[in-house]
C-alpha cells in the first residue's frame, strides 16, 4: 500500500500555474522576437530573456513532478517507508508505538504554530496519519533530522495522506503483539501461593 502526501500535492495544485504561464508566455514571446526583426534589435537584449522562460517552467514543473513522486508512505513488509524530496527513512514496525488518525491542525497546536506554511493551510481540518514512535533518542533524532520538523514533533509524525484510515488500519495489523497490553475490563489472575 503506497500512499502519497498531500503536502507535495498541494504544492503541485498550488504552483502549477506558474509553470503553465512560464511556458505559454516564453513560447508566444520567443515566437514574437524571431518572427519580428524591429523586437530583435533591442540594445540590452532584454527580449532575448523570454527564451530562458520555457527551459525554466520544464525545469520548475518537473521539480514540481519529482517532488509530488518522491513524497510518499508505502507499507512494506521490512517496516514503514516515508519518502520526502530528498531522502527516505524505513520505520521498522517494533519503533511504532500506535497508529492513528486525527485532524492535521493538532499537530500544530502552541509554539508549532509557526510552522504553518500557506500551501498547507488547506488541509488543516483534514484527517491525518499519526504515528507514536518509541526506541532510543538516537534513532528518533535521526528519524527527526530527515524527516524535518514539518512532519516530526517530539516521537509523533502526522502526516497528511488521502486515505489515513486504511492506512492505519494496514500499519495497526502490522504491528508486533505487545506483552502487557491492558485489554480492558478482566482483573488480573492472582498467583496461587502454597
Amino acid at each position: 500500500m503506497r500512499q502519497p502526501i498531500l503536502y507535495a500535492h498541494e504544492m503541485w495544485r498550488r504552483q502549477r500555474l506558474w509553470v503553465i504561464f512560464l511556458l505559454v508566455v516564453g513560447v508566444g514571446a520567443s515566437a514574437a522576437t524571431l518572427v519580428y526583426p524591429q523586437l530583435r534589435s533591442d540594445r540590452n537584449g532584454l527580449n532575448w530573456i523570454f527564451f530562458a522562460y520555457v527551459p525554466a517552467g520544464l525545469l520548475l514543473g518537473g521539480a514540481l513532478l519529482y517532488y509530488r513522486w518522491r513524497s510518499h508512505v508505502e507499507v512494506a513488509d521490512a517496516g514503514l517507508k516515508i519518502g520526502t524530496l530528498l531522502s527516505q527513512v524505513l520505520i521498522e514496525y517494533e519503533l511504532i508505538r500506535i497508529a492513528r488518525v486525527q485532524p492535521l491542525d493538532r499537530h500544530f497546536q502552541d509554539s508549532r504554530k509557526r510552522l504553518i506554511r500557506p500551501v498547507s493551510r488547506p488541509l488543516m481540518p483534514r484527517p491525518a496519519l499519526y504515528l507514536r514512535l518509541r526506541g532510543d533518542e538516537a534513532r528518533l533524532a535521526y528519524i527527526r533530522r530527515k524527516l524535518g520538523s514539518q512532519l516530526v514533533a517530539d516521537d509523533t509524525i502526522a502526516l497528511p495522506v488521502p486515505d489515513p484510515d486504511a492506512l492505519s488500519w494496514e500499519i495497526s495489523a502490522r504491528l508486533p503483539d505487545r506483552a502487557g497490553v491492558n485489554l480492558g475490563g478482566g482483573r488480573r489472575r492472582r498467583k496461587r501461593t502454597r
